[in-house]
C-alpha cells in the first residue's frame, strides 16, 4: 500500500521557518514527479512547488525566493522549507506523487493528475 506523510506543520510568527517532510512508502518515487500544494481555508487547492526525479524545480510566483523544494531519493522523501513565512502562508499543505516522470508544463500544476496524495499537515503563521 503506497502511502505518503507529511510532517513538519505548526504554529510560526511571520517571518520565521518551517521544513516540511512527505516520507513516501509502498514504493519507490526515485524517478516520479513530486509536488507540494496547499489549501487555505474557504480557497481551492493550489500548487506550491514541483520536483522531477532529476533535481528541476518549479514554484508558484507567491513562493518563489522564499520556498525551496528538495528530495532525498535514497529516503524516498520530498522536502519543502519555507523561509520568511507570511500570514498568507497559512493553509494545509499536501505532498503529490505521479506514478509518471513528468506531467507536461501544463500538467505539473494540476493535483488531480498526480495518482498519490498524503493527508496534509497545518502549517498556520501568525501576524
Amino acid at each position: 500500500q503506497v502511502q505518503l506523510v507529511e510532517s513538519g506543520g505548526g504554529l510560526v510568527q511571520a517571518g520565521g521557518s518551517l521544513r516540511l517532510s512527505c516520507a513516501a512508502s509502498g514504493r519507490t518515487f526515485s524517478r516520479s514527479v513530486m509536488t507540494w500544494f496547499r489549501q487555505a481555508p474557504g480557497k481551492e487547492r493550489e500548487f506550491v512547488a514541483t520536483i522531477t526525479w532529476s533535481g528541476n524545480t518549479y514554484y508558484a510566483d507567491s513562493v518563489k525566493g522564499r520556498f525551496t523544494i528538495s528530495r532525498d531519493n535514497a529516503k524516498n522523501t520530498v522536502y519543502l522549507q519555507m523561509n520568511t513565512l507570511k500570514p498568507e502562508d497559512t493553509a494545509v499543505y499536501y505532498c503529490a506523487a505521479s506514478s509518471r516522470e513528468w506531467l507536461g508544463f501544463t500538467g505539473y500544476s494540476s493535483a488531480h493528475l498526480y495518482d498519490y496524495r498524503g493527508q496534509g499537515t497545518q502549517v498556520t503563521v501568525s501576524s
